[in-house]
């Protein structure tokens, strides 16, 4: 008789349901996983024997064959362990099928059939939920993220003979996560980076509020030594803390690649992703033979840091374009495609030239016209109409490096206003499927971005004045919106609007192609 116990697997970020068919037939004793197993699945035969035996339990001396439903659907993990271990543990009458079929598993198995943790396994939980699973087993390390869920009732094992006795006679209680304590505990967070370290640079602070509050793109320009990258590294700081909603999204994420903390089962703060110059379009996009995440989804709801931003190839540097447009990377292959979520806010680090010395007041630049256009060419100017602020960073006068004033504002003082800032946003967009200004979309502008009669001849003036492209009006838009909110102002004003403008580009990269 074959008996049918319920999984699932992961497909990008997306979980699908799996039924585990066992079968015993009276042939030569071996073991047959079909239904499209990776390698990984496949070697579950010889850990799912072994485990099972040093467990105390009998293994079929005959042949067992396993199919993994539906069969057109790639498997790969080791998640299967388990599931495979209780179907051959029901052909053998161990553990009754009428009491496992309320139930899902997910685990790997050692061969002494200890428990270990999976990836990915919070996304396999919320599939099995859509699929109407009411209780799941995990190893006992993946319970709290399994628990994360909230509705299925999550059990934790630590070894096969639990998941067994489980059935039998001693229950393994359910897990139960506080989520709101998780969320909690994350607003009290240090950070190694303060701006009250940031001697000056008034203008970039502000502007780095206000890429923080609206979750806006921004480009910084100036000298070597200005401060540019210790600014980047105080940035985190400032960044209001995740929403349930973002902080589930993101931890799916993590789970999946492998990258969750291993003593806390939620993503309790937004990414920080510092990407170093020789990474390719693939580490940056993601991508692989089975698609992986790149380093845009991995700082969804978060910051990507692109420092020395035109060192990197310009090949690179374009596969930004579209995910910066749409919130989204799509990675298509022969048999599939995968959607990986990528709103994240793009902070970008340059020189003015290739000496760094262009436009500085204390230093000569030596840099030719030639060098200088090559050197700036490298940032599209497709891409800059992407990035909502451009702003220069100069150099430190002596005065202000050899300043010793205390009175610099400190990270938890600007997180204030920015958090404010954000939960007008929430409140704002709470029956839009958007968080934050930078997400409106050209309809919602027109509803939330509204301007008075002075402000429409002001921009009328701007549109023509700097040649602004139809993007640009629309970020410029946002960004005054953004900046409204920070002066907690239900309309958008003509002193919003020319501070949003303040902001359209450097003088210095005007002439970039």
């Amino acid at each position: 008789m074959v008996n049918t116990v319920k999984t699932a697997t992961v497909i990008g970020i997306t979980a699908y349901e799996v039924s585990v068919e066992t079968d015993v037939a009276n042939s030569l004793p071996g073991m047959a996983i079909v239904g499209l197993p990776d390698a990984s699945v496949n070697e579950a035969r010889d850990r799912v024997k072994s485990a099972i035996k040093n467990s105390g339990y009998s293994f079929p001396s005959k042949k067992v064959i396993i199919n993994l439903a539906p069969a057109d659907l790639k498997k790969a993990g080791t998640s299967f362990d388990l599931p495979i271990a209780v179907g051959i543990l029901t052909e053998e009458e161990v553990m009754d099928s009428e009491k496992t079929k309320d139930y899902a598993f997910i685990g790997e198995l050692s061969l002494d059939g200890t428990l270990r943790g999976v990836n990915g396994v919070l996304p396999l939980v919320l599939g099995l939920k859509e699929a109407g699973v009411k209780n799941v087993i995990v190893p006992y390390v993946n319970a709290k993220e399994a628990a994360l869920n909230g509705e299925v009732n999550v059990f934790g094992a630590k070894h096969l003979t639990d998941v067994v006795n489980h059935f039998i006679e001693t229950k393994i209680p359910p897990t139960v996560v506080d989520v709101k304590d998780y969320l909690n505990r994350a607003s009290c967070q240090d950070y190694a980076f303060d701006f009250k370290d940031v001697k000056g640079q008034q203008k970039a602070k502000k502007a780095l509020e206000i890429a923080a509050a609206g979750g806006h793109n921004i480009l910084m320009t100036g000298s070597p030594g200005s401060g540019k990258t210790l600014m980047a590294k105080c940035f985190p700081s400032i960044l209001p803390p995740l929403e349930l909603s973002e902080a589930l999204e993101l931890t799916k994420i993590y789970s999946i690649c492998g990258l969750l903390p291993s003593d806390e089962p939620l993503m309790m703060k937004r990414p920080f992703r510092a990407v170093h110059h020789t990474a390719s379009s693939y580490g940056i996009i993601g991508g692989g033979s089975n698609p992986k995440p790149g380093e845009i989804t991995l700082a969804n709801r978060g910051v990507l840091f692109l420092d020395e931003m035109v060192e990197f190839p310009r090949s690179v540097l374009e596969v930004l374009r579209q995910p910066l447009e749409d919130g989204e990377i799509v990675i298509s292959r022969a048999k599939h495609s995968i959607k990986y979520p990528a709103k994240f806010m793009l902070l970008g680090a340059m020189n003015p030239c290739p000496c760094g010395f262009l436009g500085d007041k204390e230093k000569q630049c030596t840099c030719t016209d030639s060098q200088i256009n090559r050197y700036q060419s490298r940032l599209s100017g497709p891409l800059l109409d992407r990035i909502d602020i451009q702003i220069e960073v100069p150099r430190l006068t002596s005065a202000e490096l050899m300043s010793t004033n205390d009175a610099e504002e400190d990270s938890a003082s600007i997180r204030k206003r920015v958090v404010k800032a954000r939960q007008m946003q929430i409140e704002r967009y709470k029956n839009e499927p958007i968080l934050t200004n930078s997400e409106l979309t050209t309809d919602l502008i027109k509803k939330y971005c509204k301007l008075d009669d002075k402000s429409k001849e002001l921009l009328k003036v701007a549109i023509v004045k700097y040649q602004l492209s139809g993007r640009r009006y629309d970020r410029i838009l946002k960004l005054a919106r953004t900046i409204a909110d920070l002066d907690s102002s239900k309309d958008i004003t003509q002193i919003h609007l020319m501070q949003a403008l303040q902001y359209k580009g450097s003088s210095i990269l005007d002439n970039t192609v």
